[in-house]
């Protein structure tokens, strides 16, 4: 994680957006092509870089460490407190910590998943200034899961999320048959069932899901396409307009991308 400008983030709010790779140079060649980003090293070390859209930080791209092999997944990462005793919390319901909480930077990170597999991270300490839905950060996140309610106790519970009547900090909204993640009355991330554990498809396993603007979604798609990866048509989000994207890296790595409503 890159801090070119301190600042805490809310307790519990997404704070980060990552992609660990194999090929790093090639991973920035792609993102450059489809979404216009640039890039900058960060004071994570010559293996992780920042990316950029005008100067201002939007994701990290970092290399996979040489003895493991994970997926190449889009995966947020929520701000904490107290990254072991967030850790614990993980445990003690359940799901896995895969990895630390180790110290990156100025801070410490972990990298977990959920009950039901969706990959997600936490962070303790200062961030860029980074919002979802502000500026050139991710438009949405969303996560796909089996049982939203159940998500909802277990990222509540692990990451003090609140009920819409307690106040300061991030609650939880429930809406129907889907769930509004929101601080200060900004959404910061939506939880919605029909996820299929053993799906061989990976775009309806439980994942979260990583949504991006763009001025033009066909160029992106298409610029996909020319860089090694695949694009497949898919229905855009509220409050966007024209087409939408589910777009495949060239080492697996799924995000959408759909039109800005001022586009």
């Amino acid at each position: 994680m890159s801090v070119e400008e301190n600042a805490l983030p809310v307790q519990g709010a997404p704070c980060w957006m990552q992609l660990m790779v194999r090929d790093l140079a090639g991973a920035e060649a792609f993102y450059a092509s489809v979404l216009g980003w640039s890039f900058g090293r960060s004071t994570l070390g010559e293996g992780y870089s920042t990316a950029l859209v005008d100067g201002r930080p939007v994701a990290g791209l970092g290399v996979h460490a040489r003895d493991r092999g994970p997926a190449t997944v889009w995966t947020p990462y929520f701000a904490v407190r107290d990254a072991d005793l967030t850790a614990a919390k993980v445990r003690e319901r359940g799901a896995t910590v895969a990895v630390g909480p180790l110290r990156k930077g100025h801070g410490r990170a972990a990298l977990a998943s959920d009950r039901d597999g969706a990959v997600f991270g936490f962070w303790e300490g200062p961030t860029p200034a980074w919002a979802v839905g502000e500026g050139s950060a991710p438009a949405r996140l969303e996560l796909l899961t089996r049982d939203v309610f159940e998500a909802a106790i277990f990222y509540g519970e692990v990451l003090s999320w609140s009920g819409a009547d307690a106040g300061d900090g991030v609650e939880i909204v429930y809406q129907e048959e889907r769930i509004i993640v929101r601080s200060d009355g900004r959404p910061l991330a939506l939880l919605h069932g029909g996820a299929v554990e053993q799906d061989p498809d990976p775009r309806v396993r439980p994942r979260w899901v990583v949504h991006f603007d763009v001025t033009d979604a066909e160029r992106a798609a298409s610029a996909a396409v020319d860089a090694g990866g695949t694009a497949t048509p898919a229905a855009p989000g509220p409050g966007v307009q024209g087409p939408g994207y589910v777009i495949r890296d060239p080492e697996g790595g799924l995000f959408t991308v759909s039109c800005r409503a001022d586009g």
